[in-house]
Order: C-alpha cells, then sequence, then structure tokens
C-alpha cells in the first residue's frame, strides 16, 4: 500500500494529558489505574479515568454536543498543537478535502444515562435539553470534530467495539487513495459511563486488581478512556528521518463468537498477515508489537497463539500498554497508535505495567521491562467483540 504521514498525534487517557506525560509514564512504567469511584457504579474493580473531563467547557456554538465524551474529544484536541496543524493543514488543502474518520464504542451513552435517571415521574418522558442525535449517537464524536474545524469533507464514525479507532486507519486509507480527500483526522474517543462498567461486569471480564496483561494469574479487564487523534496525510517529498508512516493495515472478521476470539487466534493472525503484505515487509522486520492484551485468559491465549505462528515463539519483542491506560475500547486503537509512534520516535519498547509472571504456556517474548534500542517498524493490534479485527504498521521514514 501507499504509505501515508502522521504528520501530527496528540493523546489523552489516564497516564496523561498529552504527548510529553504519556511518555514519561511509559518510561517510568507508571500506570493510571485507580480502584473505581464512577458515581453509580459499586464495582470492586479498577478504572483509568481522565481527571478533570467534567470541567472541560464546550465552545458556545458546541453546546449541543455536550457529553463527557466530546468534552474529553476538545480537551484532547487542543494539546500538543494539534489544533494548530489541523488549520494549517485545512489552509493548504482546503475544508472539502479534509475528511474525519473517529471510532468509539459507547460514544455519549453516559448523557443518555443520566437524561433517564431524569425522566418524568409521571409521564416517563425524557428531558427536554437531552439531545441523543448530538451525544449518545456514535457520529456525535465525529459531527463535534468536524464542526469544531469547520470542515465539510467526509465524515464517518466507525463502532466495531475495540477495533474501532483502528480501522479508522483502513477507512482514511481508501479515502486517500481513491483521491476523494488530501488529508484526514484519523482517531478515537471512549469514556466511562455504568453501560460499559456494568455490561463488562455483568460478563464476568472484570479484574478485581489492576490488570495484568499475560501473567499466568490475569483474570480480566480494567476499563479506561481515552481521546487519541492523528492527522494523516500524504508523504511530501522530503521527510525528517523522525517522521512516522502508516505503512501496512490489515482487517478481518472471524465472527467466531459474540465476545470470544477465536481459539487458534486464526483472525488475529489474519489481520496481522494482511498489515505484514500490505506493508510489504517479513514477519522478521518487525521490531516491537503492541498487542491487543486485554488481560483475559482467552484473549491473551488466542493471541499469543497468533503471535507465535506468525513471528515465531519467544521471538519479537511485544508487550501490552493496557496494564497503564486500561483498556479504552473504542479509542484503544488510537491510543496505541500514538503510543506506537512515540515507540519509534524515542527507540523505546515499553515493558508490560502490572504484569508480574508471565503465563509460560504463552510463548510470546512479553517484555516485562523497558527496552531501550532503534524502533524502525511496529505493529498494533486492536481485536474486538464478534471477531472485528485490525492490525496496523507503522514505520520511521528514515
Amino acid at each position: 500500500m501507499q504509505p501515508f504521514l502522521l504528520s501530527h498525534f496528540t493523546t489523552t487517557s489516564c497516564i496523561g494529558r498529552g504527548l510529553t506525560a504519556t511518555l514519561a509514564s511509559l518510561r517510568e512504567r507508571r500506570s493510571g489505574l485507580q480502584p473505581c469511584d464512577f458515581e453509580g457504579a459499586d464495582l470492586d474493580t479498577w478504572t483509568g479515568s481522565v481527571a478533570g473531563v467534567d470541567d472541560e467547557v464546550l465552545r458556545d456554538d458546541l453546546r449541543a454536543y455536550d457529553c463527557r465524551n466530546n468534552r474529553l474529544a476538545q480537551l484532547s484536541l487542543r494539546q500538543d498543537d494539534f489544533e494548530q496543524a489541523v488549520h494549517r493543514t485545512v489552509a493548504r488543502v482546503g475544508r472539502q478535502r479534509m475528511g474525519v474518520f473517529l471510532g468509539t464504542s459507547t460514544a455519549g451513552i453516559l448523557q443518555t444515562e443520566l437524561a433517564y435517571q431524569r425522566r418524568d415521574p409521571l409521564s416517563g418522558a425524557l428531558p427536554a435539553d437531552f439531545h441523543y442525535a448530538a451525544t449518545h449517537n456514535p457520529y456525535s464524536v465525529s459531527a463535534f470534530v468536524r464542526r469544531f474545524f469547520g470542515l465539510e469533507g467526509p465524515a464517518m464514525a466507525v463502532s466495531s467495539a475495540c477495533s474501532s479507532s483502528a480501522k479508522v486507519f483502513a477507512s482514511a486509507r481508501r479515502m486517500l487513495e481513491a483521491g476523494l480527500i488530501d488529508a484526514a483526522i484519523v482517531g478515537g474517543v471512549d469514556t466511562l459511563c455504568l453501560t460499559t462498567l456494568c455490561g463488562f461486569n455483568s460478563l464476568g471480564l472484570l479484574s478485581s486488581r489492576p490488570c495484568r496483561p499475560f501473567d499466568v494469574n490475569r483474570d480480566g479487564i480494567s476499563i479506561g478512556e481515552a481521546a487519541a487523534f492523528i492527522l494523516l496525510e500524504r508523504v511530501p517529498g522530503s521527510l525528517d528521518a523522525n517522521a512516522v508512516l502508516l505503512r501496512g493495515v490489515g482487517e478481518s472478521s472471524d465472527a467466531y463468537h459474540m465476545s470470544s476470539p477465536h481459539p487458534q487466534g486464526l483472525g488475529a493472525r489474519l489481520a496481522m498477515q494482511q498489515a505484514l503484505a500490505s506493508a510489504g515487509l517479513p514477519a522478521t522486520q518487525i521490531d516491537y508489537i503492541n498487542l491487543h492484551g486485554t488481560a483475559t485468559p482467552g484473549n491473551d491465549a488466542a493471541e499469543g497463539q497468533a503471535v507465535a505462528a506468525l513471528f515465531g515463539e519467544l521471538a519479537t519483542p511485544c508487550s501490552s500498554t493496557k496494564g497503564a491506560t486500561g483498556h479504552t475500547l473504542g479509542a484503544a486503537g488510537a491510543l496505541e497508535a500514538v503510543i506506537s509512534a512515540l515507540a519509534l520516535q524515542q527507540g523505546l519498547m515499553p515493558g508490560g505495567a502490572n504484569t508480574e509472571r508471565l503465563d509460560a504456556a504463552i510463548a510470546v517474548n512479553y517484555l516485562l521491562d523497558n527496552r531501550a534500542q532503534p524502533v524502525s517498524s511496529v505493529l498494533s493490534n486492536s481485536f474486538g467483540f464478534g471477531g472485528t479485527n485490525c492490525s496496523l504498521i507503522f514505520g520511521r521514514a528514515g
């Protein structure tokens, strides 16, 4: 495939607001997970929340979009010079030639939860100030970002569970290659809500400890929230050696089960194979793998089998960063794309936080400590419910 430039990027999660704080947390192997204190969720679990989200005030012209999800989106858009970078690109390519492709799983569903708590006690009617289309609707965040920048190009939302904000790279790539746009904002936003917390609890998937990906005693996920945005553009004539490129994309749908992966990770393996093929790279040229690594027994075992089959047992260094950030669901793909970009630029393979004793039955080269060395190519995995799999390959330009 034709490579594309990640010209600017930013992220906010429980390990930090912006790139500097995120990188510092990765270097220090600091987890942002804390005992769950989300209002209304009396659950024995840990979460990765972003402090101050509800203090963010949307612009006056965007008040109809007011919800926790869009507040976190705005907070992140205003970091790392990202807002200014988009405006500069729009001035060059035009409002109609900039696309918006964002992933989310639950969008602003918290706003609906709050609205139901304020129903009329007699009629059951929802409050008049509740705006489903601008808040709860999965497209809300894309509409919000499009209006935030005054864009007029194509815009869409992807809601394919935990692969959502990885698959947006594929959607943007197709439109760029077709010549329909010249640049795109890609990314994802997901925020904590009762539906997510109670839903995963009902499935028995929440850990009562900070999650421990690939640990022999792993017993479930820790849910986090995050926003991540990337400005994706055509590659210019000259590039800094430290520039980061999207080199490969692989998608698959194994449809094995509604919530469990194929036991041998066949769909995951297919997505990784397609990503390598589209990048024109053999598996031996991947320096580091950012694993999906949710810390559930089945997911980690299946992904481990797929990685070992494709890359060789105990070969390519890999880790999951969800021990630090929690599983940010629809935002995970974009968050971990930014972490992959930082790994490339900083020569840092982050060790998995919280993991203490590796599961010997999973034959992968899982990093318990950070490794500092040049990194040229990174593969990042994002796998969702129903077998919606996506693997991305990023590389340094020089």
